[in-house]
């Protein structure tokens, strides 16, 4: 999510060391740790508390299930011969791709490449996407 390394660690840890110096650093971690303890069960306690509201019939709900790419993944490929067909596609699309436009292809028709118009050429405009 913040996609920390590291390097990206070691240089937060410097400027902490730089802020708050080496005496108050450890208390400030205490703190900090702390914080995130009591933020996480707070998160799991309103988690529970909302799965309970919603009663029996929704004993399965994950909140994970509400991330759009989850959700549609989880009900588009539900067996492992559905995902399978649907990494074939998304090889033999970005073949297709590549040997039609010579650049390397992602499988989706809008990989971010830009190619130049024919002089005189109109722009494509969809009507619906303005």
């Amino acid at each position: 999510m913040f996609d920390l390394n590291l390097s990206k660690l070691l240089i937060l840890a410097v400027i902490a060391l730089i802020v708050f110096g080496p005496n108050e650093l450890p208390k400030v971690a205490a703190q900090v740790g702390r914080f995130l303890r009591d933020l996480r069960r707070i998160a799991d306690g309103a988690t529970a508390e909302l799965k309970e509201g919603l009663g029996p019939e929704f004993q399965n709900f994950e909140l994970d299930d509400l991330n759009p790419r989850r959700f549609v993944s989880k009900h588009l490929f539900d067996d492992e011969a559905q995902r399978a067909l649907f990494d074939e596609f998304k090889t033999t699309s970005a073949v297709m791709t590549t040997a039609v436009t010579g650049e390397p292809g992602n499988g989706s028709a809008a990989n971010g490449t830009s190619t130049a118009l024919p002089e005189g050429a109109d722009p494509p405009f969809d009507i619906e996407a303005t």
